[in-house]
């Protein structure tokens, strides 16, 4: 989560469009960790800190929304000491960070199912999206327990509820209304999706809202992902050619 920020953004090289929404798969981890002799566990704790260089930088580079890859459904599937880790660091990294994301005027926000999350870690989550939850700034997501797929079967059970109940006609169901019912509501879909590590795949990952998203594979693991890294994402990000289906032509007027 982020670090405290400063207003100037001087030094940052802010050129071209800026994403409104960047979600990242942070990968790697634990093969930082193996790469340095280091138990995996501390490859956790080095990524905290990757996350508080790229949040403090997509604040500076006006991106909206972030949405970051914490933990996913299936990664309950790993060793039980790691699991039981990374819940620890869970609870860690809110009670340090949620003072200064609020300082910095920065709205958090959990999703995922949290059924399987401990009862006390619950309760921080709540703590922490109350006391930021009036901030306008940078929307920041973090996904713990998440599945795509159990993010949009979530969707369509709420709204087959709502059918159920003759508050909702089939008719009227669009895409907009599935949108809003997601897990994060009615923000912008991801314009860019960040992997780092080198695996070049999206693991059940937001999968409705990635649907027009830019990929961008970096083969640094997590922790050596920086402010730096970041800007070549959105960089890259700049030189790409966003055509939602039109011809190269449509999109030459559209911009003339």
């Amino acid at each position: 989560m982020s670090p405290t920020m400063t207003s100037n953004t001087s030094n940052v090289r802010a050129q071209g469009p800026v994403p409104r929404h960047v979600a990242v798969i942070m990968d790697g981890n634990n093969r930082w960790a193996r790469s340095r002799g280091l138990s995996g566990v501390r490859g956790h704790h080095a990524g905290v800190e990757a996350v508080r260089a790229v949040v403090r930088r997509a604040a500076e580079r006006g991106v909206e929304a972030m949405t970051l890859f914490a933990f996913s459904s299936e990664n309950w599937k790993r060793p039980a000491t790691e699991v039981s880790a990374l819940m620890e660091l869970f609870v860690l990294a809110l009670k340090r960070e949620v003072g200064k994301l609020n300082r910095n005027n920065i709205r958090l926000s959990v999703i995922g199912d949290r059924a399987r999350l401990h009862p006390s870690l619950v309760k921080l989550i709540d703590g922490a999206e109350r006391k930021t939850r009036d901030n306008d700034g940078m929307h920041l997501f973090i996904a713990v327990n998440y599945g795509g797929r159990w993010d949009i079967a979530e969707a369509t059970r709420r709204l087959a509820e709502r059918v159920a109940r003759g508050e909702l006609d089939p008719g009227e169901i669009d895409e907009s209304m599935i949108s809003r019912e997601l897990d994060s509501g009615d923000v912008p879909d991801v314009d860019l999706c960040i992997r780092t590590s080198g695996e070049q795949r999206i693991s059940n990952f937001l999968l409705w809202q990635l649907a027009y998203a830019e990929l961008f594979f970096s083969p640094l693991y997590w922790p050596d992902f920086g402010a730096e890294a970041f800007d070549e994402a959105l960089e890259a990000f700049a030189q790409r050619t966003r055509r939602f289906g039109m011809t190269d032509e449509q999109i030459e007027v559209q911009g003339a």
